[in-house]
């Protein structure tokens, strides 16, 4: 069985396939520049590695990386418990209100319904014994294709709310979302989906992969009958050395995909959901905080916990090359100051000062914000580049700041005909 990699495997990978950040960052001089850390404020913590799935764009299973063969297939109550203690420990010594937690895969639903909720009542349990001031949100994410009564009762009862990972509401979208043998998962997903819809005080909302191949309205409209409070619309993971389906610049293919579902969205008489990537796009417009890693200049604060305990970086990072995620750091050994100072998120943490020359200059960056951080990777360079959805998100950053303007000034009536 392959192992995690070692601090010192992890660090020449990043040196090969990224030297920015990780052979031309200086933590240290950032540090005395000025650049503070800012604290981990969400916990991912991968209490399975393997999944009852094996949809054919994964980026945990089929993309770059495939460290997820090395590691146990649950997580252990030791590691667990180890983590709630790393995570109380970081939450006395930054004083954080709030932490949020995500049980995340693999499948975490692969776990009995009596031991859901297991890592997350260590965390309160660990968190009242050293921050008491510090609330716990939770939620896990789940293609939702072993949600039963059971499970979401289990759920409901610790406070864990659901959200489900599908590419629309027809079969006919989630061809790519298949099982060991082939076969679709959308049906179970589609049973899981309903229950949970009785659930509305449980239901996080639906992630939805982009697909140019499935017309856009009928996609939204389609997950509308799912009843999801929130729509997290997602362009695949892909970047300058493996770009994405029908990447022919100066074509704006993923523009026109969520424009047209943005029309559709805002021209509606009725909120009939929250769309997340539109939902931020007007908050950073209009110079509001916006809960994203996606867009912004806000610093990275996320950690993730394999099933082994390794600490990594995000995990969108594995579709950049082998061990992008990777830090050589584990719980055991390692506390959450000591990932804070990893170059690989110190480098998220930096704000306009990680971006590529001409991201810094744009003047739409305070939005963009150079876009999603795997997507700007290079092999060979690392990612200081701009996005790969460079010209997408600024036709939909474009768009919808008209959009916004149209509605705060009204045209002006017409002048009466003589």
């Amino acid at each position: 069985m392959r192992q995690t990699r070692t601090g010192g495997a992890a660090l020449t990978a990043h040196r090969t396939h990224a030297p920015w950040p990780h052979a031309r960052l200086d933590v240290a001089a950032a540090r005395a520049q000025g650049h503070r850390p800012h604290p981990i404020r969400q916990f991912v913590l991968k209490t399975r590695s393997r999944c009852n799935l094996a949809c054919t764009y994964c980026y945990v299973y089929e993309m770059a990386d495939q460290g997820w063969r090395g590691q146990p297939a649950a997580m252990a109550p030791a590691t667990v418990a180890r983590t709630a203690e790393r995570i109380a420990e970081h939450a006395a010594a930054h004083a954080l209100t709030r932490v949020d937690l995500v049980l995340h895969g693999g499948e975490p639903l692969l776990t009995a319904p009596d031991r859901l909720a297991v890592p997350v009542d260590a965390v309160r349990a660990a968190l009242a014994r050293t921050s008491p001031r510090t609330r716990v949100t939770a939620t896990v994410q789940t293609n939702g294709t072993l949600l039963t009564r059971g499970r979401l009762a289990a759920l409901a009862a610790a406070g864990i709310r659901v959200g489900v990972s599908l590419d629309g509401g027809l079969p006919a979208h989630n061809t790519r979302r298949v099982d060991h043998a082939g076969r679709p998962g959308f049906t179970a997903a589609a049973r899981g989906l309903r229950l949970l819809a009785r659930h509305p005080a449980g239901y996080a909302g639906v992630l939805c992969v982009i697909d140019l191949d499935q017309d856009p309205v009928e996609t939204y409209e389609s997950l509308l009958a799912f009843a999801p409070p929130a729509i997290g619309l997602l362009l695949p993971l892909a970047n300058w050395s493996t770009p994405p389906p029908g990447h022919h610049p100066p074509r704006t293919p993923y523009a026109d995909w969520l424009l047209a579902v943005f029309e559709r969205w805002w021209q509606d008489g009725v909120l009939r959901t929250r769309i997340r990537i539109f939902e931020e796009i007007i908050a950073l417009l209009l110079g509001l905080p916006a809960a994203t890693e996606t867009l912004g200049l806000a610093p990275a604060a996320t950690a993730v916990i394999e099933t082994d305990g390794s600490l990594e970086q995000a995990d969108s990072l594995k579709s950049a090359y082998e061990g992008a995620a990777a830090t050589g750091m584990s719980v055991h050994r390692h506390s959450f100051d000591q990932f804070l100072d990893h170059p690989g998120l110190a480098a998220r943490q930096l704000g306009l000062d990680a971006l590529a020359a001409g991201c810094r200059t744009c003047e739409l960056v305070t939005v963009c914000g150079g876009g999603h951080y795997p997507h700007r990777y290079r092999a060979g360079e690392g990612f200081r580049q701009p996005s790969v959805y460079c010209a997408d998100l600024q036709v939909v950053i474009r768009h919808i700041a008209a959009a916004l303007h149209r509605a705060a000034v009204p045209a002006a009536p017409r002048a009466a005909a003589s």
